[in-house]
């Protein structure tokens, strides 16, 4: 497996409610430890109770931090993830967390348009204040279902240029982007939200100039699909065999049965749990690997059999 990148031990602070489906979490380390700094647009992947790591944005100012501040929605269909931390995550919780990384970094230019979608404010309501702290000019429109469910609501209002839409959940009632996008302007596009918003906008900006519309997506490829089927897979290191249920990864399956696995964002993104492939047929899901190492190796954060069984170097 690939190494990972370098964790902290953190306490969970404090957490507070933002929305029903929404709390937000902050985090010191433990002991004298210094905070690596981060830049407006950057995460942290955090190892929740149940031990999926899970990437979140972080709200707060990165130059020199004192802590770490997320704010996470609890998912309906959560595997282990932000059920954990709304269920288990209590104030004076110990977390392991992975140092701030930036794919969402804020690049110079005159202006900045910036989108957001549910909780898809979080790296947006960063790059803002951070914007309006250094007096750059932008504007902020932001799409959530009621206001109810809209985190940090009432700061995004009082930007000066700010624009909040509720759709009702009502698909005629969604936000016309078009008279917003149509002509191509001299500023950056950035935008994070739920998958529907975030491919909206790569289609109404489809004629933009190249590297001006910036998305972040957490949203991971399909884990398990609807006609999945379960299938074993047998660790050559240890001799051991582990059931794969149809809906749950050969990661989640090993830590199911108590067995220890190196991993990191856990959408087949980031080459962390990058196995030795021995034996098998494998449907590869991942966005990691080469077609030339897919004969012998598995990402087993997302990867599962084709059909009959696995043996993968574990």
């Amino acid at each position: 497996m690939e190494t990972s990148t370098q964790r902290l031990e953190m306490r969970i602070k404090a957490r507070r409610k933002l929305t029903p489906e929404i709390e937000e979490f902050t985090l010191v380390p433990e002991g004298d430890t210094a905070l690596p700094s981060f830049t407006p647009g950057a995460h942290i992947t955090v190892e929740t109770p149940d031990g999926a790591m899970r990437r979140y944005s972080l709200i707060n100012d990165g130059q020199n931090p004192q802590e770490y501040v997320i704010a996470i929605k609890r998912e309906a269909n959560s595997r282990g993830g932000s059920s954990s931390m709304h269920e288990k995550a209590v104030e004076g919780t110990t977390l392991t967390v992975e140092a701030p990384e930036n794919e969402f970094e804020l690049v110079d230019a005159k202006k900045y348009l910036l989108i957001a979608g549910g909780i898809g404010i979080t790296p947006i309501l960063a790059m803002a204040r951070h914007l309006c702290a250094n007096g750059k000019p932008f504007e902020v429109i932001y799409c959530s279902r009621t206001a109810e469910d809209a985190a940090y609501l009432d700061e995004i209002s009082a930007f000066e240029h700010a624009t909040t839409h509720h759709d009702q959940g009502d698909l005629e009632l969604l936000f016309d982007f078009w008279d917003r996008l149509e002509k191509p302007a001299n500023e950056h596009v950035y935008c994070c939200g739920p998958a529907a918003l975030m491919e909206e906008i790569k289609g109404l900006t489809g004629h933009w100039p190249d590297g001006h519309v910036h998305f972040e997506d957490f949203n991971p490829v399909d884990v398990v699909r609807a006609d999945d089927v379960p299938f074993k897979v047998t660790l050559a290191q240890s001799g051991k065999t582990v059931e794969v249920p149809a809906d749950r990864s050969i990661l989640e399956a090993l830590r199911d049965a108590g067995l220890h696995t190196v991993s990191s964002c856990e959408s087949g993104t980031c080459g962390t749990c990058k196995c030795g492939l021995i034996d098998g047929e494998v449907d590869h899901r991942d966005h990691v690997l080469m077609d030339e190492e897919k004969s012998d190796h598995i990402m087993i954060c997302v990867s599962r059999a084709k059909s009959g069984d696995l043996t993968i170097d574990l």
